[in-house]
């Protein structure tokens, strides 16, 4: 799986290498969520592969709270893309807020599906964390505006990791992709977290420009954040060049990025939540107009230092640790979207699409030929507000 594997993928081909990037960053990452890079080196050397463990009920069977992770499954990152894709499925066309109300909601909470992590068919929504059952909360239950669904919860990077997709109808036009994931994913997240929805989706988007290079996708990434997301992408992005050029280690790369990134994502190490928290003030997950969620500017990071390397950018992202599988989905987003299909290992495919259930060559191929129909109505759009403004740009020219 290398960054030259293809050098001119086909659209389909895209789709599909971006959504075996999802469910392969977040397979290969889920395992070791929540450790730090120094207890992943302990209890498993470095992670390269599937086969993997949960830390949690490897040590303690009671410690998955009826859970189960590890040799393939996939968390809440890779269903919520499928069911966002189910969303531009059903609606043919772009999306906002009150999708989120109305096609995103049904998906998660009225639409059974295979769960791996719970072993069984159900909603989405008995999975989900709480900042993820928060869009249904706000929009069924408390039905609210659906542009104000966000505000109110916890600032994390539950839209970012799921945001994907609209990068795929906005291929090629960044600034579009931004435009509709803060459209969208205003009816979910607030603040950077929202922030890290429309610049995750503007990569993507980015990603899909033929012959883009990485200096390129992370350039167009800087271009349309604001505030504290873009300050964090500019300081990882610096360090990533300079430790890239002079061929830095692996340890050297994870230490230069978690220092650079603190003052943008003060949580650290220390990420679970305990019951010695409850009551404790914290600037974590709160609005702030100087913060960034660490897991795209990480991401963006290791695409760098990896030099557009699928296989090792992913990699690299995941023995970081803390939101490991999350900054895998991204980094295999990203990438898969640059480089198609040719990042896809046939047998970790299949293995896959076995243990959770599902077909992604299928689903990437559906949810291809809506885009192109998008594309379509995109095109016929664009024609007709030409010529009117031809017309009445015309029709403004003084006589001579």
């Amino acid at each position: 799986m290398t960054a030259t594997a293809k050098s001119d993928p086909s659209f389909s081909g895209r789709v599909r290498g971006l959504l075996h990037g999802v469910a392969f960053g977040d397979a290969i990452g889920a395992p070791v969520e929540k450790l730090s890079p120094t207890e992943i080196e302990a209890l498993y050397g470095r992670v390269t592969s599937l086969d993997n463990k949960w830390h949690r009920t490897s040590r303690d069977p009671a410690a998955g709270k009826g859970r189960v992770r590890g040799n393939g499954i996939v968390t809440d990152d890779t269903l919520m893309t499928l069911c966002l894709m189910a969303v531009y499925n059903e609606a043919g066309r772009h999306l906002d807020a009150w999708d989120m109300a109305d096609g995103m909601v049904r998906q998660i909470a009225w639409v059974p599906r295979y769960v791996p992590e719970l072993q069984r068919e159900c909603p989405l929504l008995e999975r989900l964390f709480y900042p993820e059952k928060w869009i249904f909360q706000r929009h069924q239950l408390a039905s609210c505006d659906p542009r104000q669904g966000g505000i109110g919860n916890m600032v994390n990077c539950g839209a970012a990791m799921y945001i994907a997709p609209v990068g795929v109808v906005n291929a090629c036009d960044p600034q579009g992709a931004y435009d509709e994931a803060i459209a969208f994913a205003s009816g979910h997240q607030q603040s950077y977290g929202l922030e890290a929805a429309g610049v995750l989706a503007a990569a993507v988007a980015a990603a899909f420009v033929p012959g883009a290079s990485v200096a390129q996708v992370v350039a167009a990434a800087h271009g349309v954040a604001k505030d504290g997301t873009r300050k964090a992408i500019e300081e990882i992005a610096g360090a990533a060049e300079k430790l890239r050029d002079k061929g830095a280690d692996y340890p050297e790369i994870v230490g230069t990025f978690h220092a650079r990134i603190a003052k943008f994502s003060p949580l650290g190490d220390d990420l679970d939540h305990t019951a010695a928290k409850a009551g404790k003030a914290t600037p974590n997950y709160q609005p702030s107009r100087f913060l960034s969620i660490e897991e795209l500017p990480l991401a963006l990071g290791f695409c760098i230092t990896a030099e557009g390397d699928f296989r090792k950018a992913v990699e690299d992202g995941v023995n970081s640790g803390r939101d490991t599988d999350s900054i895998g989905v991204m980094a295999g987003a990203i990438l898969g979207a640059m480089h198609g299909d040719a990042v896809i290992d046939t047998a970790e495919a299949d293995q896959l699409d076995r243990v959770n259930k599902f077909n992604l060559a299928n689903e990437a191929q559906r949810f291809a030929r809506t885009v192109e129909a998008i594309f379509d109505a995109d095109r016929r759009r664009r024609a007709a507000i030409d010529g009117h403004r031809a017309t009445i740009a015309g029709a403004s020219v003084p006589a001579q």
